[in-house]
């Protein structure tokens, strides 16, 4: 398997970064992994969160707890806490993910094409 096709497939199904390490971009590979893990780690404590505050307000409410109950809670606590900050986390996260794909990919094809130019004997004229 060629290097852009490793690389990208390395930052595409396991994790953003991982492409860039496997072909020796250490410090791409790692910032662009941890900024990953870093907004991955945001969203999900903003997740939190927002369950936490659904449950509390469920609580709250007392009564019975039924589907149409834990729906309305959830529109109403996702409008007052969720926001854009969710939605731009995620699109900047997905971004990053397409990026390191795309990246991986530049390297490994570079990676490659320098690889096929010394491996090929030179010429000497007479052919």
């Amino acid at each position: 398997m060629n290097n852009a096709i490793k690389g990208a497939l390395w930052s595409g199904l396991i994790w953003p970064g991982l492409g860039q390490l496997v072909l020796k971009c250490y410090k791409r590979g790692i910032a662009i992994g941890l900024a990953v893990g870093v907004i991955l780690t945001v969203i999900g404590v903003k997740a939190a969160q927002l369950t936490f505050a659904i449950v509390d307000k469920i609580e709250t409410q007392g009564g019975p707890i039924d589907l149409s109950t834990i729906s309305d809670t959830t529109a109403q606590v996702s409008a007052a806490n969720g926001g854009p900050g969710f939605k731009l986390l995620s699109l900047l996260m997905i971004g990053l993910w397409i990026i390191a794909v795309i990246d991986a990919y530049r390297i490994g094809r570079q990676m490659d094409l320098e690889r096929g130019r010394t491996a090929q004997p030179p010429s000497t004229g007479h052919e």
